[in-house]
């Protein structure tokens, strides 16, 4: 995955994260690159995984939900192309909200990589996992949100009478701790 400016480096974990990718591969294509830049991070980061397929955007909610108690993180991967009717606003707007209430609601670690374009040549090269790798990405991201979990799940070891967040213009300050 290319390194983007921001990027965090991957967390570390005492044991393997177990992750479902769902995978809604309406744009074939498209789908199978968001795939092959997802599967690359997981499995240079050692994690194991596990794919299921969707028919599409809409369903990838109900796939996370159905199966949340069994893995540690999930990857969402889709893309929604805009058409000629209002649909597209539809399915882009309730796919993500579906996604985004599964990790505000449930506490799901989950890494959005539904593409939401105007072209397919837009969402070709951000599915490319040479180029901008938004299946990787995703990855990532839910990397991320299952090292934070666990890091809030398991007090010990931090200092309570540290601050968590430093603010900008405290001694070593300007983000999370």
């Amino acid at each position: 995955m290319p390194i983007q400016d921001g990027a965090l480096p991957l967390p570390r974990f005492d044991a393997p994260p177990r992750l479902l990718i769902v995978s809604a591969p309406y744009y074939a294509e498209i789908a199978a690159q968001l795939l092959a830049g997802a599967r690359a991070v997981l499995d240079a980061f050692g994690a194991t995984h596990a794919l299921v397929e969707v028919p599409g955007a809409l369903e990838i909610g109900p796939a996370i939900r159905f199966a949340e108690r069994r893995f540690d993180g999930f990857v969402a991967l889709g893309c929604v192309l805009r058409g000629e009717t209002s649909h597209y606003d539809l399915v882009c707007a309730e796919s993500a909200r579906a996604i985004t209430l599964l990790g505000v609601e449930r506490g799901a670690c989950v890494g959005n990589g539904v593409l939401t374009c105007e072209t397919e040549a837009q969402a070709l090269a951000r599915a490319d996992p040479n180029g901008m790798d938004k299946g990787g990405g995703a990855a990532a991201a839910a990397l991320h949100l299952i090292a934070l979990r666990r890091r809030f799940a398991e007090p010990s070891g931090y200092e309570l009478n540290e601050p968590l967040v430093r603010f900008a213009g405290e001694p070593g300050g300007g983000g999370v701790a």
